[in-house]
């Protein structure tokens, strides 16, 4: 779990693909990332990182949440 407070904007511009070269380690290893904080600076902005955070949450990989609560219900629902 890494809190948003943590991570460069670079993270959530899709277009410099440090999210996708960050996951993808992830998968490799066979680990899973959560990133845990209020994100809709950035999804306010892009329609695409709004599809990707949509989608990485329907998955096992990668969730992007809220706060803890919100991961204790997605953990639930695996």
């Amino acid at each position: 779990m890494i809190p948003v407070s943590r991570i460069d904007d670079a993270f959530f511009q899709l277009r410099t693909r440090l999210a996708g070269g960050i996951v993808q380690k992830f998968v490799n290893y066979r680990l899973r990332l959560v990133v845990l904080g209020d994100i809709s600076p950035w999804t306010d902005k892009s329609e695409a990182l709004q599809d990707y955070v949509r989608e990485s949450n329907r998955g096992r990989a990668l969730w992007f949440v809220t706060d803890l609560a919100e991961l204790e219900s997605a953990a639930a629902r695996l």
